[in-house]
C-alpha cells in the first residue's frame, strides 16, 4: 500500500500536466469547429463577404491542420496557436457581433462569442 501511495504521489504532476496539456489542445479544437460551425450560420454569411468567409475558413482550416500535426504539443504551444488564431479573426468576429451589440452590454472575448449558445454538458447530463 505504501508503495502505491507512494507511485499516486510521484505522478501526481505528471498527471496535471498532461490534464492541462490536453485541456488546452481541445479548447483549440473546439475553437477551431466552433467558428467553422459560426460560419455556416446563414445570418453570419449574410453579415460577411464571401471574401471574409474564405479568408477566415482558410485560417481555420491551417489551424487544424497544424494542430492534426501537433498531437503530442506541449500547452503553451495549443494556447499560443488560438490566440494567434483568435486575432487573426478578430476584426471578422467584431464584425460579425457589433451590430447585435448596440454599444451596451459588457464586450465578449472571441471564445465568449464563438461559444454563444453552446454550453459544457453538465454532471446531470453526461450521467
Amino acid at each position: 500500500i505504501d508503495r502505491m501511495v507512494n507511485d499516486a504521489e510521484k505522478y501526481k504532476n505528471e498527471d496535471e500536466v498532461q490534464k492541462e496539456r490536453i485541456s488546452a489542445k481541445n479548447g483549440l479544437e473546439s475553437y477551431i469547429f466552433n467558428m467553422k460551425s459560426t460560419l455556416d450560420q446563414d445570418q453570419i454569411k449574410a453579415k460577411l463577404s464571401e471574401e471574409e468567409i474564405t479568408g477566415a475558413r482558410t485560417q481555420l482550416d491551417a489551424a487544424l491542420k497544424w494542430l492534426d500535426a501537433n498531437q503530442l504539443g506541449e500547452k503553451d504551444e495549443y494556447v499560443d496557436k488560438q490566440k494567434e488564431l483568435e486575432a487573426g479573426l478578430k476584426k471578422l468576429v467584431e464584425k460579425v457581433y457589433s451590430g447585435g451589440q448596440g454599444g451596451s452590454g459588457p464586450q465578449q472575448t472571441c471564445g465568449q462569442q464563438a461559444n454563444m449558445g453552446h454550453r459544457e454538458p453538465t454532471i446531470e447530463e453526461v450521467d
